[in-house]
């Protein structure tokens, strides 16, 4: 019996193989998904639980991982604070560009950005390399990687894919927070 994921589909694995073999590389890009420096949505083949599948997968930075915390904390704070206030949704125009929010509250903004400096200044956020699998996905297995890295490079995908297939992933435990300044970017760090 098929199964209905068919990311465990084998002509599917094989036509994955192909593409990869014709493109040079252990992964395709997810072209029906945004990509950036921070991160990238590609398709790899390995092995879960004996079996060859598809692995459905977004790499992106730490760094990339703590502002999204940090942005969610302070819209949390900022709805609490302002309860007519609405969360920005991502949205894509003709050209897949991000459509910027609409005209906000000035007062309401302003509140945000003090929320996310003070959340980034005490250090209330920390977060670690991390990687997450969800089997029960509609193509192959969800795996979000979360890499302590400046950006995601073809090399940092291809060694994370290289190390995961192999079993020899090594995962940095450290606890990281980072701040944004309008100068140059430093990171700070704290052993957990």
């Amino acid at each position: 019996m098929a199964s209905p994921n068919q990311g465990y589909d084998p002509q599917e694995i094989e036509n994955l193989k192909e593409e990869c073999r014709q493109a040079g590389q252990s992964y395709v890009v997810n072209e029906n998904e945004p990509q950036g420096d921070e991160f990238a949505h590609v398709h790899f083949v390995g092995k879960h639980e004996g079996r060859e599948v598809i692995f459905d997968t977004v790499v992106y930075t730490l760094r990339l991982h703590h502002s999204s915390l940090v942005y969610e904390m302070a819209e949390d704070k900022t709805a609490e604070k302002f309860p007519h206030y609405v969360r920005w949704e991502p949205k894509e125009d003709e050209n897949g560009e991000l459509v910027p929010p609409e005209e906000a509250d000035e007062e309401i903004e302003l509140f945000k950005a003090e929320t996310i400096a003070e959340l980034e200044d005490s250090e209330a956020v920390k977060v670690k390399e991390e990687v997450q699998l969800e089997t029960d996905f509609e193509y192959g297995i969800s795996l979000d990687a979360c890499l302590n890295v400046e950006e995601i490079t073809h090399e940092v995908i291809d060694k994370f894919i290289r190390e995961f297939n192999a079993g020899t992933l090594k995962l940095d435990d450290t606890l990281y927070s980072f701040a944004h300044d309008e100068d140059y970017d430093e990171e700070e760090d704290e052993k957990g």
